[in-house]
């Protein structure tokens, strides 16, 4: 019998809210799960990729990490992980750090075998590389065997991956897949094997109002999988659906029903009433303890209201969502990264985007042509259930947050994985949708 814990989509070093606790959180949630291996002896954590955010870890987010894997070690629990679509890398993976170290196995094509299962890894693969995978994995002699991959699959939704045509074409007959990138937890049965998303262990999205957790797997003659929950900061989602002549009194009324103490403070307005401005409620929820508070007013305004309306929401996610919209070809997202969100000082854009710029021609001369299908890549983006700026059109993915919206013109919805991004230089998948 082999018995691992199936986790993921721990997007450690999101400072959701540009709060400082926020980002705690998220390596508070990853050390949790952490303690409950060792709690509960397990054969291995099983993680399926975006360990961090992003690409650009800080240093603090690379030691906490780093802290958190000794533990492990130290209870000699192995720990096997795949690369997603948030931190990939276009040559070494942070993960190698931590395998160099002795603190993790970077999953690949040949066989990690942990009591009688034999594990496999499949990074992160954008949509345009999937075709030339041959799936090709080296045989096993053990009593079970295991896929870990990150990305949207088919048959959950958002999937832009067939499971079955994976588990058909592989040489390997495997009992499950392991998957991240989904935000949502869940499981079906595909071609004889269990395909499952273990979910994320902290919130990424405004939209991911389930609680967290992640997947208990034992192989024993037969797969089961069962689910746990994490303790997380609290989210008060409020929904206020106004009535005739109500305003900003009755949604100050239904948020002061709750504990706000320490919370992030979700308000949804809906219905007729009159207009509200998002500030007063979300000043009124922090006077009452919240960490962090959100107002969204979903109602119809009229043209000139819509105009002067203001939503104290992440900026950064509204930007994620337009560039998105743009349908820029993936080069070009790799350059507005470049120069709107990476930690590039000032004076070194120009040099590093020039830079970059050279790289891609050299790489491929039509790599700064517009994308194919920008609908079709904007719905892949938005799939990938994480951040804030990944809404329900993209089903909590890597993965990537689209907790807030911009205006009372952007409406916040499910989403998958914060920043799927679908980029060549990804090597697995994963947006907080």
């Amino acid at each position: 019998m082999t018995r691992v814990i199936h986790t993921g989509d721990t997007h450690i070093g999101y400072q959701q809210y540009h709060v400082p606790e926020r980002r705690q959180d998220f390596l508070d949630a990853f050390r949790r799960v952490v303690h409950d291996a060792i709690e509960d002896d397990v054969a291995a954590v099983v993680h399926a990729g975006d360990l961090f955010h992003d690409r650009r870890p800080t240093l603090s987010d690379i030691m906490g990490t780093l802290d958190v894997l000794e533990d492990l070690a130290e209870a000699d629990i192995p720990f096997l992980a795949v690369v997603g679509n948030h931190e990939a890398k276009r040559d070494a993976q942070w993960l190698d750090l931590y395998a160099s170290l002795g603190l993790a196995t970077r999953l690949d094509d040949a066989p990690t075998v942990v009591g009688d299962t034999a594990f496999y890894g499949l990074d992160f693969v954008p949509r345009s590389k999937r075709d030339a995978l041959a799936y090709d994995f080296a045989p096993h002699d053990a009593d079970h065997a295991a896929l870990v991959t990150h990305g949207l699959f088919q048959p959950f939704d958002y999937g832009d991956w067939d499971a079955a045509e994976v588990l058909a074409e592989s040489s390997v007959d495997f009992d499950a897949l392991l998957l991240g990138d989904n935000h949502k937890p869940g499981k079906q049965e595909v071609e004889g094997a269990w395909v499952t998303y273990c979910g994320s262990t902290e919130r990424a999205s405004a939209s991911e109002r389930e609680d967290r957790g992640y997947n208990i797997v034992t192989f024993d003659g037969e797969t089961r999988i069962t689910r746990r929950g994490l303790d997380t900061r609290d989210f008060v989602f409020v929904d206020v659906e106004l009535g005739p002549e109500e305003g900003v009194e009755r949604v100050r009324s239904r948020v002061g029903q709750h504990d706000l103490a320490d919370a992030v403070v979700i308000v949804s307005i809906d219905g007729d009433g009159e207009p509200i401005a998002p500030a007063s409620v979300e000043e009124f929820a922090l006077d009452e303890g919240a960490l962090v508070a959100r107002v969204t007013d979903h109602r119809e305004l009229a043209a000139d209201e819509r105009e002067t309306s203001v939503s104290f929401a992440d900026p950064d996610d509204a930007v994620v969502e337009r560039v998105r919209e743009l349908g820029l070809s993936e080069a070009a997202r790799d350059i507005d990264e470049t120069v709107r969100a990476s930690k590039v000082a000032d004076a070194n854009v120009a040099d590093t985007v020039e830079s970059r710029v050279r790289e891609l021609v050299d790489e491929n001369p039509d790599s700064l042509t517009g994308a194919p299908d920008a609908a079709d890549t904007a719905d892949a983006a938005e799939s990938t259930a994480d951040d804030a700026a990944e809404t329900a059109a993209t089903a909590e993915a890597d993965g990537g947050e689209a907790d807030a919206v911009a205006s009372s013109e952007t409406a916040e919805t499910t989403e998958p994985d914060p920043d799927p991004s679908d980029g060549e230089d990804q090597s697995s998948m994963g947006e907080f949708l």
